[in-house]
């Protein structure tokens, strides 16, 4: 399965934007459009009204979210709203979205995984993810520190 080149360019524009260099959590477009071509992976956009972007020809999408399905379980692997787009809303609505679509595909339970003291722990709790895991000392930040990684989960 070819991924959408429009697709990947929306994705990748909103990713640099939001995810901080230092903490070295972005991917570049090669590994996002690697994982576009799983058919167990899944991408959604959204513009700044929380719609979901079907076809990303021409649209300015506000936010993604990329996940992967396997048996009645998913794993959203990234996350982000565009910075200039943010405290609208958006990354609640998008979540809430993935667990609508993610409910389509038969998924009963949704997993993450986080750096400890992302701002995003925020809305994951909001959202319904409670803690599940840690795994110290797992990410290995630019500067060459070690962060614990976070395990998340909720049932949908």
């Amino acid at each position: 399965m070819t991924p959408c080149p429009r697709q990947i360019d929306a994705i990748m524009q909103v990713m640099e934007a939001a995810f901080d260099p230092a903490y070295g959590e972005a991917w570049n477009r090669k590994q996002v459009s690697d994982a576009l071509t799983m058919p167990s992976t899944h991408a959604l956009l959204i513009d700044d009204d929380g719609g979901v972007i079907d076809d990303p020809a021409g649209a300015d999408a506000a936010g993604f979210v990329m996940t992967r399905h396997a048996a009645d379980e998913e794993e959203l692997l990234l996350i982000a709203v565009h910075p200039e787009r943010r405290r609208k809303g958006l990354g609640a609505q998008l979540i809430e979205t993935l667990f609508d679509t993610a409910r389509t595909r038969g998924t009963g339970r949704i997993f993450l995984e986080m750096r400890r003291d992302n701002p995003a722990e925020h809305l994951y709790r909001r959202t319904g993810f409670e803690p599940i895991g840690k795994r110290p000392n797992y990410y290995r930040m630019t500067d060459g520190s070690r962060v614990d990684a976070i395990t998340f989960g909720r049932s949908i």
